[in-house]
C-alpha cells in the first residue's frame, strides 16, 4: 500500500506553478474486468445504466418509476444529446430528480442550468460549488470558464458525505484529487461506484492544480475509493471502460510510484521540464501512451503544493 504525506497548504501556493498546455493521451490504460469497452451505453443493472454520448464524458443514470438520477450530466453543447439518450433508457422518461455534479468541470455541469431549472435537486460536494460560483481562468489548457448562473449551481451540498432516501449513498473522495471537490456516488444494490474523473479507465488523467488538484491526491483519492468499493464493485469513470477494484490497485501503485520519484526530484532542486526529461513513467508508457503532459503537470501540481516561494 502506498502511503503519502499530505503537505499542509494549497490553494494560495497554487498561482506560482509554472504555466502551459493540458493534454490527454487518449489511449488505452488497464483493462477492465468487464465486458463494457467504453464506448456505446453499457447496462450496469436493470435500473443502472452508463450512457456515452460522442464527444461527452460518460453519465450514469438509474431509472426507475420514481423518477432518474444522474450522475453528471454532459457538457452544455451535448445537454440535449445526453438527456435525449437518457430519456430512451427504459424507464428513463421519468422526471430527473437527482443530479450528481462529481466535479466543477463542464463537461459534468452542462445540464445543470436546465435541470436546475425544472426542479431538479443538483448535489455536489461544498467545493465544487464555490468554483462554479467564480471565474477561473487556469494558466494552462487556453481556456477561460464563466461562473455558471444560479438556477445552474448544485441546491445542495456537502463536505463528508450522505445518503439518498433510496439508500444511494454519496461523499467526498479527496481534499485534493483530480479537483479539491471530487466526490462518488455508489449505488450498493448494485453494488455500484461512479467517480468521476477521480479515476481513468483509459489515458492518463489530467491534474487539475490550479483548482486544488495534485499528483499525490490522485493517490489518495485512488486509495479512498478502495476503501468505499469492494472486490466485486463496478467503478464507473467518466472516460473509458468499468474498472474492477484491481485495476484500482493497480493505479494506485503506478500513480504512487511516479509520485515517490517525483518528490524525490523536488527535493534534489529539480524542476518540471527536468522532471518531464528524466522520464519517471518510462516502465507505464507502453501501456498509457507518451506521460510527457501527465507528468508535467504531476510536478507543477506537487511544487505547488509542496512550495510556497516557487
Amino acid at each position: 500500500m502506498v502511503t503519502l504525506k499530505m503537505a499542509q497548504t494549497r490553494r494560495d501556493i497554487l498561482k506560482t506553478a509554472l504555466a502551459g498546455a493540458v493534454g490527454l493521451v487518449g489511449v488505452p490504460a488497464l483493462r477492465a474486468q468487464s465486458t463494457d469497452t467504453g464506448t456505446g451505453n453499457f447496462k450496469l443493472a436493470d435500473d443502472l445504466y452508463i450512457v456515452r454520448v460522442p464527444g461527452e464524458a460518460a453519465v450514469v443514470a438509474q431509472t426507475g418509476a420514481s423518477g432518474v438520477v444522474l450522475v453528471d450530466g454532459g457538457s452544455a453543447a451535448g445537454s440535449d444529446n445526453v438527456l435525449k439518450a437518457v430519456a430512451a433508457l427504459p424507464n428513463g422518461s421519468g422526471k430527473i430528480q437527482t443530479l450528481f455534479n462529481t466535479h466543477w468541470h463542464p463537461e459534468q455541469t452542462g445540464s445543470n442550468e436546465k435541470l436546475g431549472s425544472a426542479g431538479t435537486t443538483i448535489i455536489a460536494q461544498e467545493n465544487t460549488r464555490l468554483w462554479l460560483q467564480q471565474n477561473i481562468d487556469p494558466p494552462y489548457g487556453g481556456q477561460k470558464f464563466k461562473k455558471l448562473p444560479k438556477a445552474a449551481l448544485p441546491t445542495k451540498t456537502f463536505y463528508d458525505k450522505g445518503q439518498l432516501d433510496s439508500g444511494v449513498r454519496y461523499g467526498y473522495i479527496s481534499d485534493a484529487a483530480h479537483t479539491d471537490g471530487d466526490m462518488y456516488v455508489y449505488f450498493p444494490q448494485q453494488n455500484v461506484m461512479a467517480v468521476g474523473d477521480a479515476a481513468y479507465g483509459k489515458g492518463w488523467p489530467v491534474v487539475d492544480w490550479w483548482t486544488g488538484g495534485w499528483i499525490g491526491g490522485i493517490v489518495g483519492g485512488l486509495q479512498r475509493i478502495q476503501t468505499v468499493a469492494n472486490r466485486d464493485t463496478k467503478i464507473v469513470s467518466a472516460h473509458g471502460p468499468v474498472l474492477s477494484f484491481g485495476d484500482i490497485s493497480a493505479q494506485v501503485e503506478m500513480y504512487g510510484t511516479i509520485y515517490d520519484r517525483l518528490n524525490q526530484m523536488i527535493n534534489k532542486g529539480k524542476g518540471p521540464r527536468e522532471g518531464v526529461e528524466a522520464k519517471p513513467a518510462k516502465e507505464f508508457e507502453d501501456k498509457m501512451g507518451n506521460a510527457d503532459e501527465f507528468i508535467l503537470r504531476s510536478f507543477e501540481s506537487l511544487w505547488a503544493y509542496l512550495s510556497p516561494d516557487a
